[in-house]
Parts: structure tokens; sequence; C-alpha cells
């Protein structure tokens, strides 16, 4: 990878300062051949009167600079250092600048992914700019908040549809002309290209559009009624709470293959990951996701397109906002009504985690210097923490006010940019209570608050609540009163929530002593929780016997932090599992509490000496939602207790004749996902071969059996499986590079602990190939290799020190660093409990 200037808040401030940027004209050649495809921009611009400074500099990141002038005037394409291209001793005054350059394709999923289809060899291109990227596409002053008009036109290969952020039209002879676009920033150009499967129907005069590969468009067509109609209950719900009318030509929603994201907002071409594309069984609570992330991208419209940040210090205000808004729309306007469980035991899970690792940082963040900074803040704090601030606020203002302000910022700042302060300002101006003083303490803060009661018997034998608050927030939260049910042994029933304020002024009359009192139910804050003894005892004794599932949501992210706390025995989670997740019917609850012992439990903070007996528990654990489901009333928690005993069998002898068969008996059949989850399982067991996952891939070519031939491959306990796996990883190669999903699941392959005595010797080589192979290929990678690559397995302190070491001497990038901060921080917390 070519060496790549990243752009400091100080530059961008003095580039703002010097221009105003008016309009691109930008058209990209993509019938030049599979490397690369010709980019030619031209750029007006005006510099501003009375600066001192007159120099600045546009980004460009080609495979070749062919020309480029500046009002009409030849620049040295020699001049080009790294990404940068000077503009030296410009006048006040209109400028012209044509940049003509070949761009490369990429293969990670930045700037302009290029994708061959395997099921039938057709080509596929997108772009993804954010957050500097547009400069591996185009020349720009790539940066949020100069804003412009683009104006774009592509030739395609014949037969080929080009999608952008405005309608297209073909014109002849492979041409497509969009239209152009209102001013956005740079990052949020888009074009897919290829010869797309589309759906198109229109809606309040809009044209609306969903897109995928060909070769998967059985599966678009089965579920187009259900995402298009999301999309226009949430498009209306939208217009009921924002006075801003959309304010584009078109939505088209594009399902793009080796997506690094679920998905981005790029104005009028929205792009999603295509796993959502199901291409095989679901359970509602994944199609109640694919919901909440058309809800969140079609939020960006307006919070983050229409009113963009001014630096991406600000990106909370995009994506908190975005977050917060998918849920709270699909709940209030489809059928998935109960999305703020999932939200609590994923989601928040996600926030509570990054928050309480060195690398947390506040949810707005007072100073972010460059944009390798910035992209280091896309976190569970930026997305989860902040959503649950802002569901936070809403509780506190109240809806009404919380929409008035929020509209009031629309007004003020439609299609330009804004910062922090402008946004609590406008808050301000609906509301007599103190946002600045809220804003302070909930978004200029790290850290986790927590909450524990205390129950005190009073004198007339009544009892008094005092809640303990370690943190320094102000919270608005419900407390619920628990006894038990006389009508149903072994439920409780609400008596009462209480609504309080802490810190409180003064201890809360509860009257007799509840069973259970728990803090933050209907979850409304972002803080951990704890229990009282009694309560603890009532939640051992009776979790499943809680009425809501998230009030047992709320309870099961409460043992999850104590055992992560080493507060609970990791042992006495599986206990809770083992009892109350027999009895569970919510499909979130179900799959998060299974993945969390699974996953972090059995495979880290167990021993090795442990783990058989954890997964023989969760094994029984889903053979008895399996034995439940038989009578098929809750499909979707079957499917995931079968994908969850496959991935804990010990021995392959039930799984593997679940596959000679085709299907689990009484249901469901195996489709290719489940296939290939058996076939990795077996693999890492011992129980298949090449020859097996050669067939398996001959029955499946498509680009996900592609990656799970790759995860099976990489997972054989074969030292020469495993030597081919880490050369395609880490290979200084270039022509052999996996592509970022391939790369992904050969990682996911690779290590496993059933085998650490095999992949010993790899655990010290992976610090200077990490370092290494992310230094070369960038981001993307980085992220990828230092996410799935790296060993986790690993729990002693011998690792601990050699993740320690390359962090202090090894000189990882950016992002690589930020993966192995957090990596070796969970390493480091899984050995406390372990010691705990």
């Amino acid at each position: 990878m070519a060496c790549m200037s990243v752009l400091t808040r100080d530059e961008a401030q003095i580039r703002a300062q010097l221009l105003d940027v008016h309009h691109y004209s930008v058209d990209l050649d993509l019938t030049v051949g599979d490397d690369t495809f010709g980019s030619l921009t031209a750029i007006r611009f005006t510099v501003r009167a009375g600066q001192d400074v007159t120099d600045t500099f546009v980004e460009l990141k080609p495979a070749q600079l062919r020309s480029a002038t500046l009002d009409g005037q030849p620049l040295d394409p020699g001049g080009l250092v790294e990404n940068r291209l000077p503009l030296k001793n410009l006048t006040p005054g209109e400028h012209e600048l044509r940049v003509d350059a070949s761009m490369r394709y990429s293969r990670t999923g930045e700037g302009m992914h290029r994708f061959t289809d395997p099921a039938d060899g057709e080509s596929y291109v997108y772009t993804q700019l954010f957050l500097d990227d547009v400069q591996r596409v185009f020349a720009a002053f790539d940066q949020p908040d100069l804003k412009a008009v683009f104006d774009l036109t592509v030739k395609a290969p014949e037969g080929w549809t080009v999608l952008a952020n405005g309608v297209t039209e073909h014109t002849g002879d492979g041409v497509w002309k969009a239209a152009a676009t209102p001013r956005i920033s740079t990052y949020l150009a888009a074009v897919a290209a290829g010869p797309w499967h589309s759906v198109r129907t229109e809606h309040r005069g809009l044209p609306f559009g969903i897109h995928c590969r060909r070769s998967l468009a059985p599966h678009l067509d089965a579920d187009a009624d259900e995402i298009l109609d999301v999309t226009r209950a949430c498009f209306d719900r939208y217009h009921e709470k924002f006075d801003e009318p959309y304010p584009f030509d078109s939505y088209d929603q594009a399902f793009v293959p080796e997506f690094n994201a679920g998905a981005m907002e790029n104005p009028g071409l929205v792009t999603f990951s295509e796993e959502f594309v199901h291409r095989s069984a679901v359970t509602d609570t994944e199609r109640q996701t694919r919901a909440v992330v058309v809800a969140h991208e079609m939020a960006h419209m307006w919070f983050g397109n229409v009113v963009t940040l001014k630096w991406w210090d600000d990106i909370w205000l995009n994506e908190s906002f975005a977050e917060y808004m998918g849920y709270q729309i699909v709940t209030e306007v489809t059928r998935f009504t109960d999305t703020w469980t999932e939200f609590g035991v994923s989601r928040k899970a996600w926030g509570y985690d990054a928050d309480q690792r060195p690398s947390t940082h506040p949810v707005a963040p007072e100073a972010v210097d460059d944009t390798a900074s910035a992209l280091l803040n896309f976190d569970g704090i930026s997305y989860a923490k902040g959503a649950s601030a802002l569901r936070q606020l809403v509780a506190w203002l109240g809806e009404k006010d919380f929409l008035a302000g929020i509209n009031t910022h629309f007004a003020r700042h439609r299609f330009a940019n804004a910062a922090l302060a402008d946004f609590i300002d406008s808050l301000a101006s609906a509301t007599d209570r103190d946002v600045h003083a809220w804003a302070d303490a909930w978004l200029r803060t790290t850290g986790v608050d927590t909450l524990t009661p205390r129950v005190t018997p009073a004198a007339d034998g009544t009892c008094v609540l005092t809640v303990d608050h370690r943190g320094s927030r102000p919270h608005r939260i419900a407390a619920g009163l628990y006894d038990p049910d006389l009508t149903d042994e072994g439920r409780l029933a609400l008596r009462t929530r209480l609504d309080l304020d802490v810190p409180q002024a003064e201890p809360h009359p509860i009257g007799k002593r509840p069973a259970l009192l728990l803090l933050n139910d209907v979850d409304l804050t972002y803080a951990k929780v704890r229990f009282d003894a009694d309560s603890f005892r009532a939640v051992r004794d009776h979790l499943s016997g809680l009425p809501d599932p998230l009030t047992r949501a709320i309870v099961w992210n409460a043992l999850r932090d104590a055992v992560r706390d080493g507060e609970l025995p990791p042992t006495a989670y599986l206990d809770a599992a083992r009892a109350h997740l027999p009895h569970e019917t919510d499909l979130a609850l179900a799959e998060a509490v299974l993945a969390f012992a699974r996953v972090h439990i059995a495979d880290r903070y167990l021993t090795p000496e442990q783990r058989p007996a954890a997964l023989a528990t969760l094994a029984d654990l889903c053979r008895d939602l399996i034995r439940r489901t038989e009578d098929g009333d809750n499909p979707g928690l079957r499917l995931i207790a079968v994908r969850q005993f496959i991935d804990v069998a010990a021995h392959p002898d039930t799984i593997a004749a679940w596959l000679a068969d085709g299907t689990v008996p009484g249901g469901p059949e195996l489709d290719p996902e489940l296939r290939w989850r058996v076939l990795s399982r077996l693999a890492v067991l011992g129980a298949t071969d090449e020859a097996a996952i050669a067939a398996e891939l001959e029955r499946d070519p498509s680009a996900t059996g592609q990656e799970g031939a790759a995860r099976c491959r990489a997972a054989l306990p074969d030292p020469e499986a495993k030597r081919a796996a880490w050369e395609a990883m880490f290979t200084d190669d270039e022509s052999a590079d996996l592509s970022n999903y391939l790369f992904a699941a050969t990682a996911q392959g690779f290590w496993q602990p059933e085998q650490a005595d095999l992949v010993r010797e790899y655990v010290p080589r992976y610090y200077d190939a990490v370092v290494a192979v992310a230094a070369r290929r960038g981001p993307a990678i980085a992220r990828a290799a230092g996410q799935w690559a790296f060993p986790a397995h690993a729990v002693d302190a011998g690792h601990l020190s050699l993740g320690q070491a390359c962090l202090r001497d090894g000189d990882p990038t950016p992002a690589l660093r930020r993966r192995l901060v957090d990596q070796l921080d969970d390493l480091a917390r899984a050995l406390r409990v372990r010691e705990a």
C-alpha cells in the first residue's frame, strides 16, 4: 500500500477558511479493465478574499496521474506526493481544477470495490467513500465541511445498470448520467454499477428501488415486499416527526458484496451488506435487525446528509441519532414492537464493553486530531452509548421538546454543517431544562456508572430505597418492584414501577420488601446495575418467571457485567442459563445469552480443563430447546438452538448425521448456511477433509460458499492446512491478496481452542505478521486482522506480554493499534476473571 497522508483538523480548518467549493463534475470510465478505471474530475471553487494563506492541496490516490490543470494551466504530475497534489499561489476568486487519472479498484471494501460473482462470472463495482476514501475514486477537497453539488457521468460495460445519488439515465453507448445532487459532503458521493437485479416502485411521488446481484435475485424477491413495506413505513413516520421533507430525488437501497459495514447512508443510494439478502433461514430477530438498519440509514438522510458534522469529532451526532431513531421508529411502525430488548442485550452490551477499555473516549470527544484518529471512534460508544444517552435525554426532556429541538436544528443548518454546540443550542431553544449541563455530564465524560439498591427497614415495618451511585452522571430511571405471582408459582409479578432521579434527594418509601428490586427497569439509562442479596436470590430462582423480555434483558445484562467484573463466577452464569433459558421465548435474549456463554465463558473465562464441561452444559441446554420446539411453535428459537448446538458439539456423530441426512430430525432442513456451519465444526473436530470441503463448494459455488470453504480449510487440524491458511492471510504477494471477506473467513477458521497445541507456534508469529499486513494493506484489513485473526483463545500471561511488547515496540498502524489495545484488554480481563 502506498503511503497516504491523513488530514488533520488544523489543515481542514485552514482549508475551509480559504475555500468555498461549489461543484464537482466527475466522469468515470468503468470499461478499461479489471484492475483500474478512468477518473476525470472538474472542481469549481472560490478562494475567499483577504486570506493570508494562498496555498492548499487536493487529495488524490491514483494508479497514475495522467494530467492536472488549474484554470487551464498544467500542473506537474510529479508534484503529487503521497495523496496530495499542491495548489500554489491561489488568487481570490473563481477557479477550476481538472484532474485526469487512472484509479485502482479495491478488494478491501474501500474506495471503488470490484467483485466478480463466482456463481455466474458477472462483475459489480460500488463505492464506499467514508471517511476519507473519495480520493481513491476521484480528486477532491476531502473534508465534510466543504460541501458541493456533484454531477456524475459513468461509462459502464454493456448490460450494466448504474446507480448513483440521483436518478440515473442511460444516454447511449454505455454512458449513464446522474441527476445533480444538492450540496453534500465528499464522503457521501456514491456509485454502484453492474448487471443488478432490481425491484422498483414509487412512493410519495419518488422512485424507490432495491437492488442486488443477479445470482441473489430469488432471495431478494422473496423478501422484497417486507423490505419495501418497512422502507415506506419508516419514510412516512420520519415525515410525521421532521418538518424538513426528504430532500433527495429518489431512494435506492443496494445490497452489495463484501461490504465492510452494515450499511452506508449515501443520499439517495444507501448501500447495505448483502448479508441482509437472506439465502438461508433466519430468525425474526435477524429480520428485525434488517428493519432497524433500514430505519437507521434513513434517519441519516436528515441527520448526517442534510445537516452534516463540521469535523469528525462530532461523528456521534450522525451515528447516535440514527441508532436511536432506527430502534424507535421500527418499534413504532412495524410488527417488530420489541426492538429495545435486542438493543439492550446486544448493542448496549457492545457499548458497555467499549466504555471499560483503555481506548474509551467521550461520546463527543473535544478533539479528534486527524482522520486516522476519527476512524477509530466508530465503536460501541459512538453508536450504542450515544443512542442510550439520547434515550435518556428523551426520558428527561420529553419527546415533544426533543423533536422540537431537532427540527430547529434542521432548519438552522439545512445543507450546511454543525457541531455539538449548535446541536445543544437547538435543543436548549425548546426547553427550560439545562441541556448544556446535561451534555457536559453525559457527552464529555467516559466510563459506565454503577447503580446498586439498598433497601432499609423503616420504623413502621415498611422499607425505603436508597440508590448507591458510583459515577458522576444524573439518571432518570424506573425501579421495578416484583413479588411472587400468587396465581402462577415460580413467576414474579410487577407490583409497581417507581420513577427515580439519581442522585436521590432522600430515600424513597417502597412499602413492604419486594422479592426483587430492579433498578433501571425498562432500560431508560446507560448504567450497570447490581442486586442486593435478596434480589439476587430472586433472580437466581425466578429469572425466567419475569413477565417482560426487556426486564429479563436488564437482568441478563447485569449478570453478564458481574461476570466480566469478577463479581460472579462464570459457572454461576452457566447455571442460570441452564436453569432459565429452556423457558425463554424471546429470540434476542436466547441468542445473546448462548453466544456470551459460548464465546466468552466457555472459550475464554474458563480454563481449558473446565471448557469440556461448559460445552456439555450448553449442548444439553440446546437439546432442551430443540426438544421444546418440536411442535413448530417457535421456529426461530429452534433455529438458534440448532446453530448453537452445532457450534458447541464436542463429538461429531450427531451433526455429521444431520449433514448426511440434509436435515435436523423434525426440521429444519439444512440450508447452505447450516451445511457450512456443520462442516466447519466437523473440520475443527477433525471429522472431515479437503475432499468433503471441495464437494460442498461444488454444491454451493456462491460467494458465501467460497467463504465457507476458506473457513473450513483453515479450521482443519492439520499442520499443512494451518500453514496454507497463514500464508494466505499474511503473504506479501499482492497478486495473491485475499479480499476482505475471504481474509476474515480464513482468520475465523484458523484459531480454535481445541487446536491450541497445533497453533501454539503461530501465537508469537502473529504480531510481526499483523503489523506488516496492516501497514501494507490499509485500515480495512488492519481491522479484520486485529479482530478475526487475533489469537483470542490463548488466554495466558505470556501471550499478554507479547501483545504489550508489540504495542510498545512494534509500531502498528492506528487502526491496528486500536484493535490490539481492545483485544489485549479483553485478554487481561479474562485472566482476571480466571484468577477471581
